[in-house]
């Protein structure tokens, strides 16, 4: 049974083919292929094949394959020899060069070259769908498997010797390096090792230890500087603000756990502080929950009324604790009666001079003032004038609105910014801020906090949650 092999068995050179099994010379097509043989193929050359050679399990009358490129592929008048011998040329010779392509080729001219290259490997509509169909399955596959990329940060370059430089531990983003590095006098050890021909064996050694210890200690400064830069510890201002958006038990243990981060690597660390914080706040609830069944409430509704209510009985609690706090300290009846009538004047609005005075002296606490009036009102203050931000860093990115509120609230245009981002990227987070979030994550005044809140807000930056 004769048959034509693929295409794809002539894309080899001849020489990398086995040699005849028969008389072991060079095979030229065309040439026999066993089919019933192999692998490996057991290939002829015709006079063997006429000679009908046989050779252990082969015999002359199995089927066979006649192996030749002397055929057309995609024209009539090129053969797959000739189809083969022109992707070669024009890969050894470039695209364009089509003198040089038929030179190499020397069966056909120039412009038959060019003309049947265009024809149907470039313009060519059948190719052209199956590039792109493959194209389009490549990016499929990789759609699933690649990691997107999100633009980094620029990372701040300080002048030298400024704040931000002093809180970044001298690090100089552009060379990844640090001013003083770890271990920064480890190269003098071998300021004076030279290695000379007349050395002992005894001296080669200890040099080459000395050598060995300086390369221990380069890849204990690549280690640390490997951890700072992993875990985000540069910029020590945001990995603070970023540390605050947790409760204080959190905190507590993130501060704890902050030496066992190095061995976890950054986002398993990240995975354990987090799910430790969903921990809290699902035992919080739960506590509050199992604290409103105790109480019999059985509905939200009674639950607010009860908080409120649980509020107003803690303030009073404290009023009467902190009165008889202060109380204890005062031993004789003077004291106490001087301390009474001080604090029935700052009740009444009033501003009293006389200290509270004792057998022993002035008292420590004659500067407290406890109001027992919920309706008492603070001594008023004047206020601060607004903020001149003039050269201050960081002014040229806020528009006039930003900049009224920065200089009402008298707050630095950095700051701001920072403040600004964190409650940003918190609101996109969770879907929605409230104000006691926004209070625990930037530490600041909370009339101040109130204000950027309510200003962010207001512009549309952050949601209520």
């Amino acid at each position: 049974m004769e048959r034509l092999a693929s295409f794809s068995s002539f894309t080899d050179d001849p020489f990398d083919k086995p040699p005849c099994r028969g008389c072991s010379s060079y095979l030229a097509e065309p040439y026999i292929k066993c089919a019933e043989c192999g692998p490996p193929p057991f290939l002829l050359c015709l006079q063997c094949f006429t000679r009908g050679f046989e050779y252990k399990k082969h015999r002359s009358d199995h089927t066979y394959e006649i192996m030749t490129s002397n055929f057309p592929v995609l024209d009539p008048t090129w053969t797959a020899q000739e189809e083969m011998a022109l992707l070669e040329a024009v890969m050894d010779c470039g695209f364009g060069n089509w003198q040089d392509v038929a030179n190499q080729m020397s069966t056909k001219t120039k412009e038959e070259c060019e003309k049947h290259y265009m024809k149907h490997f470039i313009n060519n509509p059948l190719f052209a769908s199956t590039l792109l169909s493959l194209k389009q399955a490549e990016e499929n596959q990789l759609t699933d498997t690649a990691i997107p990329f999100y633009s980094s940060e620029d990372p701040p370059r300080p002048t030298f010797d400024s704040l931000l430089s002093r809180d970044m531990a001298g690090y100089m983003p552009a060379r990844a390096d640090f001013i003083e590095e770890f271990d920064n006098y480890a190269e003098w050890d071998l300021r004076d090792i030279d290695f000379v021909e007349d050395d002992s064996d005894l001296l080669h050694a200890l040099k080459i230890a000395v050598v060995d210890i300086y390369h221990s200690r380069l890849k204990e400064r690549q280690r640390r500087k490997k951890i700072i830069r992993d875990h985000g510890l540069i910029n020590l201002r945001k990995f603070q603000i970023l540390e605050r958006r947790y409760p204080k038990e959190v905190q507590d243990l993130y501060e704890t756990m902050r030496r066992f981060a190095r061995i976890l690597g950054p986002m398993e660390h990240d995975k354990f502080i987090e799910s430790n914080a969903l921990e809290f706040e699902l035992r919080r609830e739960i506590k509050r929950l199992q604290e409103y069944r105790t109480a019999g409430i059985t509905n939200f509704c009674s639950a607010r009324t009860y908080d409120r209510l649980k509020k107003t009985r803690e303030e009073e609690r404290m009023k009467r604790t902190m009165l008889s706090e202060v109380l204890q300290y005062i031993q004789d009846s003077s004291a106490c009666q001087q301390w009474l009538s001080r604090q029935a004047d700052i009740d009444s609005g009033l501003n009293p001079t006389m200290p509270v005075t004792s057998n022993s002296g002035l008292l420590p606490i004659t500067q407290l003032h406890i109001s027992t009036d919920d309706t008492s009102q603070p001594e008023r203050r004047r206020n601060a004038p607004p903020l001149n931000l003039t050269g201050l860093p960081g002014t040229e990115k806020l528009n006039e609105k930003e900049k009224e509120l920065c200089q009402v609230v008298r707050l630095v245009p950095g700051a701001y910014l920072e403040y600004k981002a964190a409650l940003v990227n918190e609101c996109h987070k969770q879907g929605g801020l409230r104000l006691a979030q926004a209070r625990a994550l930037i530490k600041i005044d909370v009339n101040k906090t109130r204000k950027i809140y309510d200003f962010l807000i207001r512009e549309g930056y952050i949601t209520k949650a």
